[in-house]
């Protein structure tokens, strides 16, 4: 893959603590400023399009205190942060966001342990597509594996069609349009881990007494792709994680 221009140091914060509280910004003229909460077949479309939904007339942009991260969110939808996952560095973060009645969205995480390769079984192996995948301007780590970031939605086959939405920036261990699970994380700057913004980190096929939420579930590839093509929830969630913007400095 072909690494941009060169990029600066990407500082990566903790999210509590004396710097102060999260910013709001109104975008639009109608924005309103809410506080965070304190406490935690279908044929594939892969032409780098936004999704042709509605979007929320308004907007504003969320700050955290260290001044680490921004992206934009509708106005009523809230952040909250929450627990950094098992082996994340000291100096991430993690927020989740939620629509005003509580509801998950998706989560922004930095500082994420770079999940190891797993062998696939051929047999255990489930087909998947990707519906929608566009590219965004964020920093990452080149590789072998890695991926110039895109935000995706994928569905993969299980007792339903099971699908996901957020950050990729790593290839798929998959042979013949199948594989065992899809990450949804990129590989940040050399020294910052990993980070994610997404519904769930791994999409994988659930068994019939899994618990589906926060993940989409359809009985059939058409119904997936009408998702991504009508739906004012998901056109929100991809030009949140799509605005998502890091503080570098030299």
């Amino acid at each position: 893959m072909v690494l941009g221009a060169a990029l600066g140091t990407l500082v990566l914060a903790g999210c509590g603590g004396t710097q102060g509280a999260p910013q709001w910004t109104p975008v639009g003229p109608q924005a309103s400023s809410v506080s965070a909460s304190p406490t935690p077949k279908a044929t594939a479309s892969t032409s780098g399009t936004p999704s042709a939904g509605a979007t929320s007339t308004d907007w504003k942009t969320f700050t955290d205190p260290g001044k680490t991260i921004s992206f934009e969110l509708p106005a009523q939808w809230i952040v909250q942060s929450a627990p950094l996952a098992p082996g994340s560095a000291a100096s991430a973060v993690h927020y989740d966001v939620k629509k005003a009645d509580g509801t998950f969205v998706a989560a922004l995480q930095t500082g994420l342990p770079m999940p190891a390769s797993q062998p696939c079984d051929a047999s255990q192996a489930k087909p998947y597509t990707v519906l929608n995948s566009v590219p965004v301007n964020l920093p990452f780590k080149d590789g072998p594996a890695a991926l110039t970031p895109r935000f995706v939605f994928r569905v993969i086959q299980g007792y339903k069609y099971f699908g996901s939405f957020g950050l990729v920036g790593v290839t798929t261990s998959a042979q013949d349009g199948k594989a065992c699970r899809l990450l949804n994380i990129v590989p940040g700057p050399t020294g910052s881990g990993g980070y994610a913004f997404s519904d769930v980190t791994e999409l994988a096929p659930l068994a019939p007494e899994a618990e589906v939420a926060p993940l989409q579930a359809f009985d059939n590839l058409a119904q997936a792709s009408d998702y991504v093509q009508t739906s004012g929830d998901f056109a929100d969630a991809q030009r949140m994680i799509m605005s998502l913007k890091f503080t570098k400095t030299s």
